[in-house]
């Protein structure tokens, strides 16, 4: 057991690194992380290949890893292609009803997606009052909590999907807690923006009343945005879902014009780290995975509410769609038999709290930590270019995700997973 534990290592090492070095050294970072994600990940695909001899787990991991990252990089190009330009300011109702708006795409675009349409033209309708609340708030809805209805909405959930998780059975069984906390803390933002309005100037206050002008380009990329919505539920055969995708991204980046890009400073760098980082992480996990579905009984972590704060916590720090996996597989040990042909089916039909618990811990809870889930700092990037001032690292932790929404997430665990019953 400790042999097999000393493998996941690379693993720990790559979401460590991921997690300290952008912050101790982004230069060295920005870099090397292709030689350190590269390079943990060969460690573990020799030892499957040459030393366990063990072929299949890294085909199956590498499938995941192109049906995920044709999933997440299509919906980057294509949201990518899609321009929001506003005229005119925003009032606090109409602030809450955007970030409401984006909450929601958040499900259709993905939270990168969605993060990347959206994040301009609410810098631009709040330029005369914008503060470090407004990222924050756009970072805990959009970015992350509106996502939490669909496969396509956060990486996790879309891992669960190919893992066997029906599409709709997260929106099933999660909009309850969806909807109670995006109520609180769209709430809590309307509050807080309405004595910033208040604050603000009187010239400013009347022209935040005038009318305002919407313009969007790029609208014929939606049908590109359907056709990977549409690919997403094809099964069979392999790499046709795959396949698809990948032509409607290349369809819109063919047929959007050069402006709406520059519009959107678009580049393929932030899709290129996270290319490049998930390729490493997929294949350093396999170790980390099998040895948890192994040995879940002896973590100590049993009841849904466990896994709830379990998974959530480990998000924030870290990446939630590993954090997924490997609580997933932590549950499928616990409660299901070895062997069983179809785990994830098992666990659903007998323990249906547990994916429920990891579901909602792990796309909730990256939202406390820039760290937590790849838009929030994108969104804090494309925020500093655009000259805005940012929550630092431990500025939006303190002030803002820990007051904020360690409250709020401690309430859903006590209304929906205290008893840890299945």
């Amino acid at each position: 057991m400790i042999t097999e534990l000393l493998w996941a290592i690379p693993f720990v090492a790559l979401l460590v690194s991921i997690a300290v070095f952008p912050l101790a050294n982004k230069h060295w970072w920005e870099k090397n992380y292709p030689f350190v994600s590269f390079g943990l990940g060969a460690i573990v695909v020799f030892y499957y290949l040459f030393l366990l001899k063990n072929t299949e787990s890294l085909i199956h991991t590498g499938y995941e890893y192109f049906s995920f990252i044709s999933l997440i990089g299509s919906l980057f190009v294509v949201a990518g292609g899609i321009h929001i330009n506003v005229k005119g300011e925003a009032t606090p109702l109409v602030n809450s009803l955007f970030l409401l708006i984006g909450g929601v795409l958040a499900n259709l675009l993905g939270t990168t997606g969605a993060s990347m349409v959206m994040i301009r033209p609410w810098i631009r309708m709040n330029k005369y009052r914008l503060t470090t609340f407004h990222i924050a708030f756009f970072i805990f809805i959009v970015s992350n909590i509106g996502g939490a209805l669909t496969p396509i909405g956060d990486p996790p959930l879309f891992l669960g999907y190919l893992k066997g998780i029906p599409f709709f059975w997260v929106l099933e069984n999660v909009w309850p807690i969806w909807l109670l906390t995006m109520g609180i803390l769209l709430a809590l933002f309307f509050i807080v923006d309405s004595r910033n309005y208040k604050k603000a100037p009187k010239e400013i206050r009347l022209k935040e009343t005038a009318h305002e002008e919407w313009k969007f380009l790029g609208v014929h990329n939606i049908l590109f945005l359907l056709m990977i919505i549409g690919a997403v539920f094809i099964n069979h055969p392999p790499f046709l879902r795959e396949g698809l995708m990948i032509l409607a991204a290349v369809l819109s980046y063919k047929t959007t014009s050069k402006n709406v890009h520059e519009s959107n400073h678009f580049n393929f760098e932030p899709i290129k780290e996270v290319a490049i980082l998930f390729i490493g992480i997929f294949a350093t996990m396999i170790p980390a995975l099998e040895w948890l579905e192994h040995n879940a009984d002896k973590i100590g972590i049993h009841s849904s509410g466990q896994f709830f704060w379990g998974s959530g916590i480990l998000s924030s720090v870290l990446d939630n769609a590993p954090t997924y996996l490997n609580f997933l597989s932590a549950s499928i040990g616990l409660f299901v038999a070895e062997h069983h042909e179809n785990p994830v089916v098992a666990l659903l039909t007998d323990h249906p709290s547990y994916i429920r618990a990891i579901s909602v811990g792990s796309v909730f809870f990256g939202a406390v930590t820039y760290i937590g889930n790849g838009p929030n700092f994108l969104v804090k990037s494309i925020a500093e270019q655009m000259k805005v001032k940012t929550p630092s690292f431990f500025g939006y932790v303190l002030r803002y995700s820990f007051p904020i929404l360690i409250p709020i997430f401690a309430m859903v665990w006590f209304l929906f997973f205290r008893s840890g019953s299945s």
